[in-house]
This record gives C-alpha cells, structure tokens and sequence, in this order.
C-alpha cells in the first residue's frame, strides 16, 4: 500500500501530496502482525512521509508536520492495538486448549474395533469454532454385546453440552453392567429427568450387536440405517413411536426393543437428525438412502469421511445442525 502510494505521488508530480495516505501502512500492519512489525513499517512509513514530504516541497509548511504527527499517531496507536491483540489471542488459545482437553473427555474416539465389528465416528458441529455440540456418541463392550448410543439434546450451546455429558455418564455406567439393554435406556431416563426440567428432551438410540444380531432401543430418533452386504438398504423401525428422553412425566409406555439380522458384510450407521434434514438451496433434504453406496469404501473410516463430504457437498455450506455419525461394519 505504501509503495502504491509512493508510486502514484512521484507520478502525479509535486504539488498533490498522497502523504497521509501512508499511514495507511501501520495501520493495517497492527491488524496482521505484531507490535515489532508494526513498528517496522511505521518507521518506513516515516521515512517515505519525509522522502516525498522533500519531493512535494511540504516540509517547510504546516501541512507536512501535520502529515509527519499523522503517520507517528497512528503508528503509535497501532502498537498498542497490536498488544493488545495478541494479548487476547493468547488467553483465546489457553481457553481453547482447555475447552478441547474437556471436549475430548466429553466424546472420547470409539475403539475401531470391538468384536467382530469395525467402527468409526464423525461429528459435524454447527458451530465453526467449537468440536462439539448437543449430539452425542459412545461406544461401550460390554459382556453382553457391544452397547452404543447416539442421542441429540434438544437446545444448542453450554446447556445441552452438560445435557449430554449427564447422558454419556449414566450409559458409560450402566451399559457394562445391566443385562438388559432396557434397563440401560431406564437409567438413562431417571438420569435425564434429575438433569432436564420443562419440555427439554433428548432424543436417542440404543443399540447391542451380539451374534444373533442388533437389538435397538429408540426415543423418538430417527431410524438406524442398515446396509446389507449385497447393497440393499433398510431403515428399521420400532414397532411403537416412544417419546425422547426426558419425558417420561407424560406417563406414556416406554420404548418396546425392536431386532434385524447382522452379518459378515453388513454395515450399521447410527446418525443424528442433522444428517437427514440437511437441506441444499432449494429445500431438498439429504437423502441418505440414495447416498448409502458412498459406504461401500474399504476402510470405514474412509467411507464415513465420503460420506461427511458429500453431505457437506449436499448443503453447500455450514451446516445448520450438529451432525453425529456412527458407522459399525462387521468384519
């Protein structure tokens, strides 16, 4: 900028006087940089100002001190915004790294394998400087199968991500132990239900993987999508819709467990309501059952990637939502 400025003053010729645009130099250097390289610039700054403040014949008048006060003030001023800036980026970044260390206790990486089955996760946050959400995972081998959850809170920011830190707890505490996969949808209910008041809720799938197949539990979530090994794609559904987590004082009947068939070859994907409402500009939603092919790479963390991409690629831009996949492959 100051080179342009020098540029077009020698051009013109003597008599215009381009000087105060100068200042222009330090000023946006203490936007980009810090206090030392504003500095620099200011003292070329300075020196251009007196260089052309000769060429211009200007010194000797009013107008060119005025010009020589101009460049040193906003010089000056922008040190101290350079400071003052990294300053703040520097408690920026403390804060980050500590959200990040809490982020990742939050949702820890599931193990990639469990059993015979390979897994993999993705998670999309709405929100651009933050890793997590409301949408929440987990991965749990248990001795009566390999247990995991995927749930959305209903609500966004610090709340539902202490919502959803009191549901991962109660499931990494009681999928271990209980026998029953309802029993751990029960805990999780009377754990939601001390945390949640109003109509706050938490929808979410349970699902146990054994030898005979997959047994899921859901609270009103969207329904689990199976990939057969020939390429077929099924949706299952419960047999009866059950309310979300958290609204269990409407006194309805709770979730009835429902079962499908998992063989070598077979893909299960577990995913939140930011995935299927994804919208691209002209309202249409992702549709994955047509997407369900971009599954087919050989490692699953490979396909699950083509498929964050490609739905990134649906909506054109940010995503509106948070967005939680789960991919289970038996091997």
């Amino acid at each position: 900028m100051m080179v342009a400025v020098t540029v077009v003053d020698i051009a013109v010729g003597p008599g215009v006087g381009f000087l105060p645009l100068l200042s222009l130099g330090p000023a946006f250097a203490s936007l980009v940089g810090g206090w030392r390289r504003t500095l620099w610039i200011g003292v070329m700054a300075l020196l251009l100002c007196v260089a052309l403040g000769l060429y211009n014949d200007m010194l000797q008048a009013r107008r060119g001190y005025m010009t020589i006060a101009s460049v040193a003030g906003v010089t000056t001023a922008g040190i101290v915004a350079a400071v003052m800036r990294q300053q703040r980026e520097a408690e920026l970044a403390n804060v980050r790294s500590i959200a990040e260390a809490a982020q990742r206790v939050l949702l820890k990486p599931v193990p990639r394998k469990a059993g015979p089955l390979r897994a993999a996760v993705s998670y999309t946050s709405a929100v651009a400087e933050a890793r997590i959400g409301g949408d929440l995972y987990e991965m749990v081998a248990s001795p009566h199968g390999v247990r995991v959850i995927v749930g959305d809170v209903q609500g966004k920011g610090l709340e539902a991500v202490e919502t959803a830190a009191v549901v991962l707890g109660a499931f990494r505490e009681s999928a271990p132990e209980e026998v029953d996969l309802a029993e751990v949808g029960q805990r999780l209910e009377r754990a939601v239900n001390r945390q949640l008041h109003g109509e706050k809720f938490v929808t979410a799938i349970l699902a146990e993987v054994t030898a005979d197949g997959v047994t899921f539990l859901s609270y009103g979530h969207p329904a689990p999508m199976v990939m057969r090994a020939d390429g077929s794609v099924i949706f299952p559904e419960p047999p009866a819709f059950a309310l979300p987590l958290g609204l269990a004082a409407h006194d309805t009947i709770g979730p009835l467990p429902f079962e499908t068939g998992f063989a070598a070859g077979d893909q299960l994907l577990l995913y939140t309501d930011g995935v299927t409402e994804a919208r691209d500009d002209a309202g249409r939603f992702y549709p994955l059952d047509e997407r369900a092919h971009v599954l087919k790479e050989h490692d699953p963390e490979a396909a699950l990637e083509r498929l964050r991409q490609d739905l990134v690629q649906h909506v054109k831009g940010p995503l509106r939502d948070d967005a939680a996949m789960l991919l289970l492959r038996y091997r």
